[in-house]
């Protein structure tokens, strides 16, 4: 199975990307974050059409989540982060695909930090860590993919020492995500590649691709059920040099 995660940066701006990236890479799972778009304005037909089933979550303007499967046996089992009613904002979806329990999340940015979005975005990763414990505690084969908006290391961003005001990489925003692996979740990426500089977003500003001024912030964090059953893993960052691209790449796995 070939599971992808991309942030797509507007799904209906961004169609004809999307399409054409779905037929050239032909993944049989996709976790896609900032639809930037509502419920009613997704395109099911479009999707349908490219051989896909689809469930999203909208919202108008921002966010917005959908996981899209080339098997009819898409069953939606959650729609939003447990742990606070008040919170709106579509930024999660899990559902079961072939045994495999996928979630698909796009974290807050939190930026400008210290502040309100930043206190959002900890009191978020936070409640994403209790409902991963609870995950992990079912004994499935879970994959957590999406938009994480955090770079765990050093080696994730081109020049550390300019992000460490930056809320994806203060040392608050680190700690969380490390407090999320250690439950026992493996980053599937640094599992196959524990010493490469690989990225997965670049900035539309100055030249940041031509560069390569990029940053790794979507992940895919296996379950230990799951874990043993990575064989590959890797980002198609040519998507990024398409015209009227999103300004991050999509990234795969592939487990047996």
């Amino acid at each position: 199975m070939k599971i992808a995660t991309y942030n797509v940066n507007g799904v209906n701006g961004r169609l004809p990307v999307l399409l054409r990236w779905l037929n050239e890479a032909q993944p049989d799972v996709v976790c896609l974050q900032e639809l930037k778009a509502p419920q009613e304005k997704f395109p099911e037909q479009a999707i349908k059409d490219a051989g896909y089933h689809a469930i999203w979550a909208g919202q108008k303007s921002w966010n917005g989540v959908a996981i899209l499967s080339r098997s009819e046996d898409l069953q939606e089992i959650r729609r939003g982060l447990p742990g606070d009613d008040e919170d709106l904002q579509s930024r999660y979806l899990e559902a079961s695909i072939g045994g495999i329990l996928v979630c698909c999340l796009y974290l807050p940015n939190g930026n400008p930090a210290p502040g309100p979005k930043f206190d959002y975005k900890l009191a978020w990763f936070e409640r994403f860590r209790l409902h991963a414990a609870r995950l992990l505690e079912t004994g499935l084969p879970i994959v957590m993919a999406g938009d994480y908006n955090v770079m765990p290391t050093d080696l994730d961003v081109y020049k550390p020492e300019r992000w460490v005001d930056d809320a994806l990489f203060r040392p608050e925003t680190r700690a969380a995500f490390k407090a999320v692996t250690d439950q026992g979740w493996t980053d599937a990426i640094r599992k196959l590649y524990p010493d490469e500089k690989i990225y997965t977003f670049w900035d539309y500003f100055r030249n940041a691709y031509g560069r390569d001024a990029g940053l790794r912030i979507d992940h895919f964090l296996l379950s230990p059920q799951l874990a043993p059953r990575l064989t590959e893993a890797a980002v198609d960052r040519h998507v990024r040099g398409w015209e009227k691209t999103s300004d991050h790449a999509p990234v795969w796995i592939k487990i047996t």
